[in-house]
């Protein structure tokens, strides 16, 4: 795997929102507190774990590190204030393809287009800066508004892994969602 590209040419800039690398300035009090809000992370893999300030450093410099992730803070245009993450990785540098995963921890920026905007943008960069092939998001079939974002932003649902996620003590689908590099000049 390549280097990744350095930050200076990492700002990606949308009409509501903007992304940029995720930093450990980042690692704040509001960042917790998005991860251990029961109603932000329902559809998060971190619910799993306790989460702690000293756990997301740690995320956050393995995320730096890897040159297979590329973590950004989405914030708005506006204010300028983090209001979640989305993630293009781990890359298969091979066969060109990258999961993108996402979320909006500040419930007021909650329904406002700002997840669809930053999924646009990431798409974006990884077909036309990493020039990937192929780009997928996996999520609970019961996640209505992650379904709504990844559909508005040209992805397709391509997969559906039956009662593979466990959400509470109920299992759910697991949906897989896809783009390809062609699409994205025709969506876009």
């Amino acid at each position: 795997m390549k280097t990744k590209l350095p930050d200076n040419q990492l700002k990606l800039i949308g009409n509501k929102v903007f992304l940029l690398p995720i930093s450990l300035s980042d690692c704040t009090e509001k960042y917790l507190n998005w991860l251990t809000d029961p109603e932000v992370n329902r559809y998060l893999e971190t619910r799993w774990v306790p989460q702690n300030m000293e756990s997301i450093r740690c995320f956050v410099s393995r995320m730096i590190e890897d040159p297979s992730n590329y973590l950004f803070g989405i914030r708005e245009l506006k204010s300028e204030q983090h209001i979640g993450n989305i993630k293009l990785g781990p890359i298969n540098p091979e066969h060109a393809y990258a999961d993108v995963s996402y979320f909006i921890g500040d419930k007021r920026a909650w329904g406002k287009g700002f997840a669809t905007e930053a999924i646009k943008l990431i798409t974006r960069f990884g077909f036309e800066r990493l020039n990937l092939h192929r780009l997928q998001a996996r999520l609970y079939s019961s996640n209505i508004g992650s379904a709504r974002a990844l559909e508005k932003a040209g992805y397709q649902l391509e997969a559906v892994f039956k009662k593979q996620l466990r959400l509470v003590s109920d299992w759910e689908d697991n949906l897989c969602y896809s783009i390809f590099k062609e699409q994205m000049t025709m969506k876009f």
